[in-house]
């Protein structure tokens, strides 16, 4: 009776895993460290078939902590892609950006130069600061002003357009 009653309880334990598993198969959160010195850095972050990479330059002060998120949505229509200080303001200066989706169409994209976090509120960048291509974010040359704290980008799906 006591090994049928282990039995049920692992056969419990591993379907509550794979539900857990497959909610979160949805949204994945990761860290990085964004690092100045001027070098050209790429992090990028895969969901199934998709991925989102930040490449990025920049100078002064130290590493700082950023994180990354890709999401499905549950029609499986739309991914995003949001990178973030989770501080705020960065207090880098990016020489250069470019943010870009595999397997996704850019629908939309907002970069900010200051991000809501103690008590303050996300800052935009100006429109003329960087340029929303298909399957690219880019800073525009002589118009970015060099403050970047957070991405987002949502993209349709190569799956939807069937």
């Amino acid at each position: 009776m006591a090994q049928n009653n282990f039995a049920f309880l692992a056969l419990l334990v591993v379907t509550s895993t794979v539900t857990l598993a497959s909610a979160d198969e949805r949204t994945q959160t990761v860290e990085f460290n964004v690092k100045p010195g001027g070098m050209v850095h790429t992090f990028s972050e895969k969901m199934r078939e998709y991925e989102c990479s930040f490449t990025y330059a920049s100078q002064g002060g130290t590493n700082e902590q950023w994180l990354m998120s890709v999401g499905l949505s549950e029609d499986d229509s739309l991914f995003s892609c949001s990178f973030w200080r989770p501080q705020g303001k960065s207090y880098l200066f990016f020489t250069q950006f470019k943010a870009e989706l595999k397997g996704a169409k850019i629908e939309y994209a907002s970069a900010y130069s200051q991000t809501a976090a103690g008590g303050q509120r996300d800052v935009t960048l100006k429109e003329d600061e960087f340029t929303v291509g298909d399957s690219t974010v880019t800073h525009k040359d002589g118009k970015f002003r060099a403050e970047l704290s957070k991405l987002t980008i949502i993209g349709r799906t190569r799956r939807d357009e069937l």
